[in-house]
């Protein structure tokens, strides 16, 4: 699967941006699935008799689950058709949340949330290729954009709606409602983005001879690592809200409504710096990330302090643009899978991030030591960020 356009002529404006609308529900979807489980933490904690950082390590096997799924379903469905391909993964995804939403156990909630992941990068990477390839070429980046706002959306209302859901209905509700998005998601697919027989199909052999790359491996590890020290944070926020802010549990939505805030500016600002420092921008943002998560611990004491600290701890999302367009660049001919393995490396993130943090918690170092944790992975990943500047094919 290519990012280049198909021979057959571009959708018209209204189709186009019907299409686009259709995909961007499965975006928001998965962001508000990926997410809805850590504002509702002490809630699944309580109901299943377990500790947060237990259900931390839900949060790790959903991310696990992003890691193999995202090249191993690109690859797999590399002869699909693309259309079809999405609506196999919808149906994946509503699949693993509709069956979170009755788990019984701590173990099937593990194996559940794992199975929601494996669809999670590889719709990314797909959506991505639709988008780009039935839209004229000089519009390419914007239908991208459009598709994967629906994440961004996700950031800013889904997690806040699907928490204060969880809160007055049971947090099963929440993954019930993430289910029903992805089912509709399947339909609008379907109706939607067209049928195209004579689209171009990749050939697995050479997509994966394009990650033979070092700078492709270095750029995959610089997200991982560097970007984990974000979902340290915020996958404790509401326990540390409640624990050390000492607020009410009405109050986390908020706080995950001031993550999306500030995962919106990050989102533009990250675009906005890569355009004017190229990879450079990723040396800077590093440097960012260790200032915010050093500031969150001072900050937590109070409400103001913490909405602004986890607002900071959001902006850190500026990364995820910089090196998905550094990763587009080094694999050009391998876009599909590495559309989908960026997702990978940043679920990778994110499952490195929870487990870090709840070692820490676990230890007795307190609910704000994620700060702390979270600045030691980003210092790690400004290190490989300069040792990929220094090898062959940096800049």
């Amino acid at each position: 699967m290519s990012i280049q356009q198909s021979p057959s002529p571009v959708l018209p404006a209204r189709a186009a941006a019907k299409m686009e609308a259709a995909m961007a529900v499965g975006s928001f979807a998965i962001g508000t699935g990926e997410f809805a489980i850590m504002g509702l933490m002490p809630d699944i904690a309580n109901n299943l008799h377990l500790s947060e950082p237990q259900v931390g390590h839900a949060i790790s096997a959903y991310a696990l689950g992003v890691v193999v799924g995202a090249p191993l379903l690109a690859i797999l469905g590399a002869k699909l058709l693309r259309k079809q391909l999405l609506m196999m993964l919808m149906a994946l995804y509503a699949l693993g949340n509709l069956a979170t939403a009755f788990t019984p156990t701590f173990g099937s909630l593990i194996a559940f949330r794992f199975i929601s992941g494996l669809p999670h990068g590889a719709y990314f990477g797909i959506a991505a290729v639709v988008a780009a390839s039935m839209v004229p070429a000089n519009k390419r980046a914007g239908a991208v954009a459009r598709v994967m706002m629906g994440l961004t959306l996700a950031m800013l209302l889904g997690n806040p709606i699907a928490t204060f859901l969880g809160q007055f209905f049971g947090w099963r509700s929440a993954f019930a409602l993430v289910g029903f998005l992805a089912l509709t998601t399947i339909a609008l697919v379907w109706r939607y983005v067209p049928d195209r027989h004579d689209e171009p199909r990749s050939d697995p052999r050479k997509e994966m001879l394009a990650f033979t790359q070092p700078q492709i491996w270095m750029a995959l590890s610089i997200g991982a690592i560097g970007f984990a020290g974000m979902f340290c944070v915020f996958s404790y926020l509401a326990p540390t809200m409640l624990e050390v802010t000492r607020v009410t549990p009405e109050w986390i939505p908020f706080g995950l409504a001031a993550f999306g805030v500030g995962g919106i500016i990050g989102n533009i600002a990250g675009g906005k710096l890569f355009d004017r420092l190229q990879f450079r921008a990723v040396g800077l943002l590093l440097v960012w990330s260790m200032a915010v998560l050093l500031l969150f611990p001072m900050a937590a004491g109070n409400l103001p302090g913490v909405m602004l600290g986890i607002g900071l701890v959001g902006t850190m999302v500026a990364l995820a643009s910089p090196l998905q367009i550094r990763l587009m660049d080094i694999a050009h001919e391998a876009p599909s899978l590495a559309a989908a393995s960026n997702h990978a490396a940043f679920n990778l993130a994110n499952a490195l991030g929870p487990w870090l943090g709840g070692m820490a918690i676990t230890a007795g170092l307190g609910w704000t030591s994620t700060g702390f944790i979270g600045a030691a992975t980003a210092l790690a990943g400004l290190g490989l960020y300069l040792l990929a500047r220094r090898m062959k094919g940096g800049e």
